[in-house]
């Protein structure tokens, strides 16, 4: 199936990924390994929740930690860019016959919480709760000095459809990997913020949540977090890189939080601003689309995801070789 033509008037306005909500099985580890270990910086804490944000971000948080009996994912969460937008997102999703409610969220304003047609749980908002600057308080910087939340990855079992969903609310693809036999999309990243994703889509048993990715300075921010990781008992949670993805020319680090969910430390792609960018094709057959260098990834990251609340995943019916999306 061909990459759909962009929708450059999309039904309403999506800005930008804006927070993830996990459920945790230890709150005080899950606060070990994001706070003390990755750097994120808490905005408001409780005995049932953590919230967090990167040293960029002026919202309050990016991160939500929330304890629970089982490890998964609550919500996706992006932020719209006028009060309208929320009324026509939700005529939009309501006219679709998928789930549609408004809800109370701490420290945002009016919220709308959807579902897409595999069941991902979304929500979109227009005022976050706004904090301080402290992008220039250095004293802060710890762990991987995460300065922004930077994209989801998500399994899904028909790419070609979410493709084309997400494409019609304005997500536009700038990179994609198909199957040269069937000419399938076996991978898909697109954007909203003018990076090279806000959302990626891969083939896999879906719908799950690859991972989050937090973007940092350079590349030597990833290597003080390796040194920090394999020093402070957490050399067993990394789990791929540190390398440069071919397919958005980023540099990369793979690790994974006291539950297994997995976190991207990503730097170093490229502007994608432009409404007539055309998307660069990848073939499935090519081994450095996932690592420029050409190390390969271990099974765990083919396989292993975070389940989103309420969805059982399905199997794909594409059997070529797994690939997945940095």
């Amino acid at each position: 199936m061909p990459v759909p033509a962009p929708n450059l008037y999309p039904p309403f306005n999506i800005v930008r990924l804006s927070h993830v909500e996990y459920s945790v099985t230890d709150l005080g580890a899950s606060r070990a390994f994001y706070v003390d270990t990755l750097g994120l910086q808490v905005t408001h804490e409780d005995d049932a929740r953590i919230y967090l944000r990167a040293m960029e971000e002026r919202g309050h948080h990016c991160v939500v930690l929330e304890q629970a009996d089982k490890a998964e994912v609550g919500v996706l969460g992006f932020k719209l860019y006028d009060e309208p937008d929320l009324d026509k997102a939700a005529g939009f999703f309501a006219l679709r016959g998928l789930p549609t409610e408004w809800v109370e969220r701490p420290h945002m304003g009016r919220t709308l919480r959807v579902r897409d047609p595999w069941g991902i749980p979304l929500e979109f908002y227009v005022k976050m709760e706004r904090l301080e600057p402290i992008h220039q308080k250095y004293r802060l910087y710890k762990g991987a000095k995460p300065l922004r939340i930077d994209h989801f990855n998500m399994f899904s079992a028909d790419v070609d459809s979410a493709v084309a969903f997400y494409n019609e609310i304005g997500f536009r693809v700038t990179e994609y990997t198909e199957d040269d036999v069937s000419g399938k999309i076996w991978a898909a990243w697109m954007h909203r913020k003018g990076g090279v994703h806000d959302v990626a889509f891969t083939n896999g048993h879906g719908p799950r949540l690859h991972h989050t990715a937090f973007w940092v300075p350079n590349p030597l921010n990833i290597i003080d977090l390796l040194d920090l990781m394999s020093t402070t008992g957490y050399v067993g949670n990394i789990e791929r890189g540190p390398g440069r993805h071919g397919i958005s020319n980023a540099f990369f680090l793979y690790v994974r939080d006291p539950d297994g969910h997995r976190i991207e430390i990503y730097c170093s792609d490229y502007q994608t601003v432009d409404p007539d960018l055309e998307p660069i094709k990848w073939s499935l057959t090519d081994p450095q689309r996932q690592t420029l260098w050409g190390a390969p990834a271990p099974r765990s990251w083919f396989e292993e995801g975070s389940t989103f609340d309420g969805i059982k995943p399905v199997p794909s019916a594409l059997t070529a070789q797994p690939i997945i999306a940095p």
